[in-house]
């Protein structure tokens, strides 16, 4: 069970964001609901509940170069959306490419997040 708690849905994406940027598969977790689900838009299922999270994240976090930079962040309620910028390694090389995450909190935590990705740039 989740035991931690976050004051806001803005702080709950943010430690999200920074669990992502230091590549923490632990801390990532606790900022999403046990049966939470990760979606590409419009609604392609990528992950649902920690295991499945979990696998998802070990394998991103391995990209030597992976970042996510925040563009803009909005918040509507218990709906966060954030614009960024993700740096990755591709197979074809380094790049970069937009991103918008949705994010739907209940009870402090993540319940889903549907990412929308932009082209990729490579450098």
């Amino acid at each position: 069970m989740n035991n931690t708690t976050y004051p806001t849905p803005e702080a709950v994406v943010q430690a999200q964001l920074d669990a992502y940027n230091a590549r923490d598969v632990e801390a990532i977790l606790k900022t999403y609901a046990v049966d939470a689900q990760q979606f590409e838009f419009p609604g392609k299922l990528l992950a649902s509940g920690h295991a499945e999270i979990r696998t998802r994240m070990a394998a991103r976090f391995i990209e030597p170069n992976l970042h996510a930079r925040l563009l803009r962040r909005e918040v509507i309620g218990h709906i966060v959306i954030d614009h960024e910028e993700v740096t990755r390694t591709f197979p074809e090389g380094t790049g970069r490419m937009e991103m918008t995450a949705i994010y739907e909190i209940k009870n402090s935590l993540i319940q889903s997040a549907s990412v929308a990705l932009g082209a990729k740039v490579l450098d």
